[in-house]
């Protein structure tokens, strides 16, 4: 993956539609047509909008990866020069999850304490668009998946 010009929490809350605190990511590290490294440090935040009496659950990795994958998709289109409308996209189907801890606010301290979301564009046309996605802290896995996208 080249080394795109990092972005920064500002600059990602101007390209997809979540915003204020439901804008999950703090920052890209990399991107390119084929996927996006993206970086956040908010799931120890105890005002975290995905985060329940029981904590922040690691199944909201699943929105921290589909906000890079919106990213990735927002990048793309700026990137080639598309001076159309970025069309929105919705989460069609999740599968092949697997989660390696319940929750994300408990997870040990690191240096730097922030996850890592990878989104790999597999396939895609004018319509849907498939991802895998990995979430790491510390270099450990937390959870990985495919994830179908509808235009």
């Amino acid at each position: 993956m080249s080394a795109a010009a990092p972005l920064a929490h500002a600059d990602i809350a101007r390209l997809i539609p979540h915003q204020g605190s439901m804008c999950l990511l703090a920052s890209v590290e990399a991107w390119d047509r084929e996927g996006i490294v993206c970086h956040a440090r908010n799931h120890r935040d105890l005002g975290h909008p995905l985060r329940t009496a029981s904590g922040l659950l690691s199944t909201c990795l699943i929105e921290y990866a589909a906000q890079a994958m919106a990213l990735h998709g927002a990048l793309c289109a700026g990137a080639l020069g598309n001076a159309l409308p970025i069309k929105p996209g919705f989460l069609a189907a999740a599968r092949n999850l697997q989660f390696t801890r319940l929750r994300l606010d408990d997870l040990p301290a690191a240096t730097p304490d922030e996850l890592r979301i990878v989104a790999s564009l597999q396939a895609g046309d004018a319509r849907q668009l498939l991802y895998e996605f990995t979430a790491s802290h510390a270099g450990a896995r937390l959870a990985s998946g495919r994830v179908s996208v509808v235009l």
